[in-house]
């Protein structure tokens, strides 16, 4: 995942906010940050610089490549477009433009962004292999999204309790619920397993957290979680859950500051993380995601960046950090990653969804050797 003797030093090294430094090296001036942030007004738009993680000299290892904003980004890039702008400065959204991105989903071979958007009502669909744009409309509330192996797709709607399903038609198939669902949020399905893993982040009424588990029929199987707590298997508002290759479930427990671990029986494995800010800490962890190398992608709203941890829980990297300019974060939720290591992140403040990808990488680089010598006082 990255030069071994550059992650040494970033496991054992000290706070975010002295990270969040490398941005003056990485965007030229640093001051095209506030620039940007605050020139909605302006007419033109300016000239992006494309973003890397880490920063030269290192070799990069997480690229931004785009942001999607509307159905307008099927036929061409509008990153560097006034559109988004006028949005931050107070523009209606248009219809097919996202407002507050809460779930993304990509189909298999990459091809397909499926990202429900809470503020317009709806899910966007965007076929990039046949540049075409569809919506489903009326959808009230949407959190989490996730496919099966048919590609249906399963939309969690947090205020009605449920899940609801469409086929590849994007017509509504059935709905899946409980009556023990109390306020959904995040959605996971393994589908060598044939499970759902909805995630209940519960209310300030809640008795309990809990990851409910369904079967493909719609039938409530089991629960991970119970009571609210801080102990292994326990959570506390959990939001967002993947299922990785092998049928592991991680699930971020945000008011915990963490991500715990599951195998495929529910049964507690290991958490990454803990609350803090310094390199492999979080403030509210949202979103979570796997790529192909086993590597943790951990979304964390408050920090506004994405951190990566290898399958042994040590810190590679983050990417992201707060600001408006492309590849820069503000307040993001989800995260889905697809089978080309393409990362997409629904930044919600700034109403679009920012695409990454994984490069310069192979297995090898996810371990990370500690460093020689003692650690310093």
């Amino acid at each position: 995942m990255n030069d071994k003797a550059h992650f040494g030093r970033l496991a054992a090294s000290g706070r975010l906010a002295a990270a969040f430094a490398l941005f003056a090296w990485l965007v030229p001036g640093l001051a095209m940050l506030a620039l940007v942030s605050g020139c909605a007004t302006q007419q033109k738009a300016q000239e992006v610089t494309q973003l890397v993680w880490p920063p030269p000299p290192q070799p990069p290892r997480v690229k931004f490549v785009r942001n999607i904003v509307s159905d307008e980004d099927l036929e061409k890039d509008t990153t560097s477009t006034q559109k988004i702008l006028n949005f931050l400065g107070g523009d209606k959204p248009t219809a097919n433009q996202f407002a507050e991105p809460t779930g993304i989903a990509v189909s298999d071979d990459g091809q397909r962004v499926y990202v429900a958007d809470i503020m317009q009502h709806a899910v966007f669909v965007f076929d990039f292999g046949n540049k075409r744009f569809n919506k489903i409309d009326a959808v009230h509330s949407p959190g989490g999204v996730a496919l099966d192996a048919q590609e249906n797709l399963y939309v969690v709607l947090t205020l009605d309790h449920r899940i609801d399903v469409y086929g590849p038609d994007r017509k509504k198939i059935r709905e899946i619920t409980d009556s023990s669902v109390e306020r959904p949020v995040g959605l996971a399905i393994d589908k060598v397993r044939g499970r759902i893993y909805l995630v209940d982040t519960g209310n300030g009424k809640s008795t309990e957290f809990s990851v409910k588990v369904f079967n493909m029929e719609g039938k409530l199987t089991g629960k991970i979680g119970g009571r609210a707590g801080y102990k292994d298997g326990e959570f506390v508002y959990p939001t967002y859950a993947c299922v990785d290759n092998d049928g592991n479930l991680y699930v971020t427990d945000s008011f915990n500051a963490r991500v715990q671990k599951f195998d495929p029986e529910g049964k507690y494995v290991k958490t990454f993380g803990q609350r803090g800010d310094a390199w492999g800490m979080f403030d509210k962890p949202k979103g979570v995601a796997v790529d192909s190398f086993g590597n943790v992608y951990v979304v964390d709203s408050i920090w506004s960046n994405v951190q990566i941890f290898n399958p042994k829980g040590q810190i590679l990297l983050f990417f992201g950090g707060r600001g408006s300019y492309p590849g820069m974060l503000r307040n993001p939720n989800p995260i889905a990653i697809d089978k080309q290591n393409r990362i997409y992140v629904g930044d919600f403040l700034n109403a679009r969804v920012a695409v990454y990808e994984l490069v310069n990488t192979t297995g090898a680089d996810s371990y990370v050797e500690p460093p020689k010598g003692k650690p310093k006082k």
